[in-house]
């Protein structure tokens, strides 16, 4: 009988489960880290370029970025799509920031 005709999970799919989650939360814990860390980077980017007068975007910088990450993503097996919406999302967030810190 198998855990669906019986109504009852396996303990071994319960236990594989909680193992394959704990490993998705240590990751997503990673990311966000990661994330904080490039966050204080562009935030120091933002002020350099507030105090320079460049402005808060670099549209060639950014195309170079998102192919960049497109071939990493080939290579990792991720859907270079899904990795250039990610990218376009944090892009605009830096974006905004350093508008903001342009106009403190």
């Amino acid at each position: 009988m198998t855990s669906s005709e019986s109504g009852e999970i396996d303990e071994s799919v319960i236990a594989e489960l909680s193992r394959l989650r704990d490993s998705i939360d240590n990751i997503d814990a990673a990311v966000v880290h990661m994330l904080a860390e490039r966050f204080k980077c562009t935030q120091q980017v933002g002020y350099l370029k507030a105090r320079h007068q460049l402005p808060p975007a670099d549209p060639a910088r950014e195309a170079r970025q998102i192919i960049r990450l497109r071939e990493l993503a080939e290579s990792a097996k991720l859907d270079p799509a899904f990795a250039e919406k990610l990218l376009n999302f944090i892009i605009a967030e830096v974006i905004r920031h350093h508008e903001t810190i342009a106009k403190s």
